[in-house]
């Protein structure tokens, strides 16, 4: 096929997607398909969001697919893009399936059109290339087949997004396995030099052409507003939401965060939803759909709504607290203003960032023992052992064991089977000059936001270069080329509106109504329901640990480094505040307390507080065995339980028949106050009520 009518074909392919007979390509555009279709090369495109990445892939399918080739694999992060991107070949005639965790009851019928060759494009998590059906039966036969594999969002190959997809580092085995004349596509708007680098790397360096063009987006204007508290974030926008320019994303770091702020603004007459990876997918789905559709204001989010969100018309991006990167930042404003003259992004940063920005660091790590205790059980198991059953062995939490398997799967020392999962054999060793430079670069990032914060030069220009893009400019739009157009006054209404959400105090802690599975591997004799007449009923807390009002003294009193104290006048009035508003059918004849070896001042200085503002009696505290080791904190259930069982005593209190008010610091897993209520009930209490200062999440 000769330049020219590769290029008269590929226009007209194009022209069908967009639904114009006037459309072109944009710069780079037909370079890519150019490199795809008639090379077939491998092509990284690096561009800003909306400049018609998906268009690259759809033109190019279409064109494989009348050469005869195969079916085009695209390998898609989330199931928000997978439905967009399905939408978007339709128009082009192009015919997309996906595989998900949502559609398990159309995979039959994919499968059977796979095998008709009724489908252009298979879209994929990076997660389903590991399912063992998958990656055995159905995947040898599509690698042999495969016209195009195109890899959306391929800064996740890199160690920038290690901890959000660890699956996205073994397409590098896959692309191994393909013919060297199949093409791939790897796609992002979110790279500097070294992710670039790094995805070059493992798209095999001799043969990609890259693709790089400029990344400021002329339609948006980039804001700080910085105030002094979240009281002052969130009285801002009840102010001023309704000024903002059409519908759009309201960014929150933490689930809480973004469930309160909504149900705030909702209570005062916005139309707007929350939107978290908690949400349940019909309701997230639903959400997407309102906000397409301009039926809500604005999505209260965290960044379960980011990468693939298509509403070319959002008006307007604002975060209340900042994400840790200049990249995930940058990620995030894309969503807005592609299809408007004029979008405003807005960031209201917050003095807890920081906290929050380490904690998430942290979190994700593999951690070298853990990994070490996964890999010696597999070994010495002689059978597959499903991630329920390994967790009963090695003693760590469901959602960090499923990511920590990932990696070691990721890295070759387990691997997914039929079953469950098997230890591979092969030497393992933990990296950790790799896992140090990630974390240096993080904070080298998280100080780049900083910057951002501060700077007084142009803040598109800043973003580019932080992505290394070498066209940086002024953009002469932002807060610092044009001067400020927001103000900082809000009404004293909202205000007084928001200092009460801010000083909204109880949080239920629901009761634990199953004992974990796998206990008799642990040498207890205790599963399935916990009986009724042991159970404690459900409690409260103060507040969250990430909460936006009560979540900043609690986190400054339970920090690692701050001494144990009794409950300071000002956190007791509150929880006093909670019991009064409690509304419990019966109340509290007593109150007791949890032995605690790391904060027994403050625990106790709690319980006695509450029993004399509350004129009860105050039994005590449970009793533990002296010569017991020290409760393992964290952990799973099952480990939890394990440890936890015989460890309080109610021998000694004087348990009366009527409810028992049961007080503790803080509340993470739940199984401390199930098992110390079980005591309680079993000693005589008619029901206990479990009380904490906070609730870890």
């Amino acid at each position: 096929m000769t330049d020219d009518s590769l290029r008269s074909d590929a226009l007209a392919a194009l022209r069908l997607l967009v639904g114009r007979d006037d459309a072109s390509f944009h710069d780079g555009q037909f370079e890519a398909i150019e490199a795809l279709v008639g090379e077939r090369r491998r092509a990284l495109v690096v561009q800003r969001t909306g400049w018609g990445k998906s268009a690259v892939y759809f033109v190019s399918t279409a064109l494989l697919r009348a050469q005869g080739a195969g079916p085009t694999i695209l390998v898609s992060p989330l199931i928000a893009l997978m439905r967009d991107q399905i939408r978007a070949a339709e128009r082009a005639g192009v015919r997309a399936v996906a595989i998900n965790s949502t559609n398990a009851h159309e995979w039959d019928d994919v499968r059977a059109r796979l095998d008709a060759d009724e489908v252009d494009v298979l879209l994929v998590s990076p997660e389903r290339l590991n399912n063992p059906t998958f990656r055995d039966e159905q995947l040898p036969t599509l690698v042999r087949r495969i016209g195009m594999l195109v890899v959306d969002e391929a800064h996740c190959i890199s160690d920038w997004g290690h901890d959000f997809r660890p699956d996205y580092r073994r397409l590098r085995d896959l692309i191994a396995k393909m013919p060297s004349s199949v093409p791939v596509l790897a796609t992002t708007a979110t790279a500097n030099s070294r992710v670039v680098a790094d995805v070059v790397d493992q798209l095999g360096s001799d043969r990609v052409t890259t693709i790089r063009g400029p990344l400021a987006r002329s339609s948006l204007r980039l804001s700080v507003l910085s105030l002094p508290d979240a009281t002052a974030r969130l009285a801002w926008l009840l102010s001023h939401l309704d000024d903002l320019p059409g519908s759009g994303i309201i960014y929150a770091l933490t689930v809480s965060a973004a469930v309160d702020t909504a149900q705030l603004l909702r209570e005062h007459g916005h139309r707007v939803r929350a939107y978290t990876g908690q949400s349940d997918a019909d309701e997230r789905e639903e959400s997407e759909r309102l906000l397409k559709e301009n039926e809500v204001k604005a999505l209260v989010a965290t960044s379960a709504l980011g990468m693939g969100f298509d509403k070319p018309d959002l008006g307007f991006v604002l975060h209340l607290g900042a994400p840790s990167s200049p990249v995930a930042y940058y990620q995030q404003v894309g969503r807005a203003g592609r299809a408007t003259d004029s979008a405003d992004v807005v960031l209201m940063p917050g003095p807890e960032d920081a906290d929050i920005w380490r904690y998430f660091a942290t979190a994700s790590m593999p951690d070298q023992e853990r990994a070490e205790r996964v890999i010696r059980a597999l070994n010495e198991s002689d059978r597959p052992l499903s991630t329920a059953a390994l967790e009963t062995v090695v003693d760590i939490r469901r959602t960090r064991l499923e990511l920590l398997l990932k990696v070691l799967d990721v890295d070759g020392a387990v691997q997914r089977v039929r079953g469950g999962w098997t230890a591979t054999g092969a030497t393992w060793t933990y990296d950790t000059e790799r896992y140090d430079r990630i974390a240096e670069e993080r904070r080298a990032e998280q100080n780049d936001m900083l910057a951002y914060e501060q700077t007084t030069e142009c803040r598109m220009e800043f973003l580019q270069r932080r992505l290394d893009d070498e066209t940086a400019a002024p953009c002469g739009r932002c807060d610092n080329c044009a001067g400020a157009w927001l103000t900082a006054d809000i009404a004293q209404t909202s205000t007084a509106a928001a200092a009460s959400a801010i000083d909204r105090v109880g949080v239920p802690i629901e009761p634990r109504r199953q004992w974990p599975t796998g206990l008799e591997r642990l040498g207890v004799p205790l599963k399935g329901r916990i009986p009724a007449d042991e159970q404690a009923a459900t409690g409260r807390a103060l507040a969250r640990l990430t909460d936006l009002g009560w979540g900043g003294p609690l986190r400054e009193l339970f920090a690692a480094t701050a001494p144990d104290q009794e409950v300071p006048a000002r956190l007791l009035d509150a929880c006093v505040r909670v019991l009064a508003e409690w509304g419990w059918d019966e109340r509290p004849v007593a109150v007791a307390a949890v032995p605690s070896r790391s904060r027994p001042m403050l625990v106790r200085s709690l319980a006695e507080g509450i029993a004399r503002i509350g004129r009860l009696p105050f039994l005590g505290e449970l009793t533990t065995d002296p010569a017991a080791p020290p409760a393992r904190p964290g952990g799973n259930s099952a480990f939890r339980v394990a440890d936890l069982r015989d460890r309080f005593s109610a021998e000694g209190l004087d348990i009366p028949a009527g409810p028992v008010l049961l007080v503790d610091d803080l509340v993470d897993s739940r199984w401390t106050s199930t098992i110390a209520a079980r005591e309680l009930r079993r000693a005589g209490a008619a029901s206990v009520l479990p009380f904490a200062l906070a609730l870890r999440s």
